[in-house]
C-alpha cells in the first residue's frame, strides 16, 4: 500500500482553502486582529467548528495555520507596499477628479493584482496574466485623462457663466442706485460660486 504524503502537492488546495466560507471568514478576521496569537486563533477556529457541528476532519493543523498566516502576511505586505506607492502617485495628482468608471477599473486592477500575487505565492511557476492588468491600468489612465478634461471644461463653463452673471448683476445694481461697495460685494459673491 502506498504511503500518503502529508506534504501538499502542486495544485492541491490546502485544508484552510477548503474551509466553509463562514469559518474562513472568521479565520481571516482573527488573523487580521493583531492581538490574537496563532494558538488563540487555532483554538477559536476549532471551537467554532465544534459549535457549528462540522466534522473534526476540517479542523486546520497548527502547521497549516502557520503556513496560511505566513502566506497572508507576505501578501498583505505586498498589498501595503502597492497601496503606499498608489497613495504617493495619487498625492501627486492632488484633487483632480476620478470618475466612477475609472474607480471601478482601478479596483478591478487591484483585485487582479491581488489574485496574481496570491497565485504567485502559491505556485511560483504559475502563469500570471500581466497583460490583462496592464490593459486595465491603461484604460484607467485614459478614463482619468478624459475625466480631467471634462472637469476642466466644466470649470471653464461655470466661470464664464459667473462672469456673465456678475456683469449683469453689476449693471442692474448700478441702475438701482446701489453703492459701488455693495455692487462690488454682490459681484464678489457671484464670482465666488464659480
Amino acid at each position: 500500500m502506498a504511503e500518503i504524503s502529508e506534504k501538499p502537492t502542486r495544485g492541491r488546495r490546502s485544508k484552510i482553502d477548503l474551509l466553509p466560507p463562514d469559518v474562513k471568514k472568521l479565520l481571516d478576521e482573527l488573523l487580521r486582529d493583531g492581538r490574537n496569537s496563532q494558538q488563540d486563533v487555532l483554538e477559536a477556529i476549532h471551537d467554532y467548528i465544534d459549535q457549528q457541528g462540522l466534522p473534526d476532519i476540517i479542523k486546520p493543523s497548527r502547521s497549516g495555520l502557520n503556513r496560511y498566516a505566513t502566506r497572508m502576511e507576505a501578501i498583505g505586505k505586498d498589498l501595503r507596499d502597492v497601496r503606499e506607492v498608489s497613495q504617493a502617485l495619487v498625492g501627486q495628482l492632488g484633487d483632480k477628479p476620478t470618475g466612477e468608471v475609472s474607480r471601478l477599473i482601478l479596483e478591478i486592477g487591484r483585485t487582479q493584482l491581488f489574485k496574481a500575487m496570491m497565485q504567485a505565492s502559491e505556485d511560483p511557476e504559475a502563469e500570471v496574466n500581466i497583460g490583462m492588468i496592464k490593459d486595465a491600468m491603461l484604460a484607467a489612465q485614459r478614463l482619468e485623462s478624459a475625466a480631467m478634461q471634462s472637469h476642466k471644461r466644466e470649470k471653464e463653463i461655470r466661470k464664464a457663466f459667473a462672469d456673465e452673471a456678475a456683469a449683469a448683476a453689476e449693471s442692474v445694481a448700478k441702475k438701482a442706485g446701489l453703492t459701488s461697495e455693495t455692487v462690488s460685494n454682490i459681484k464678489k459673491e457671484i464670482l465666488g460660486i464659480a
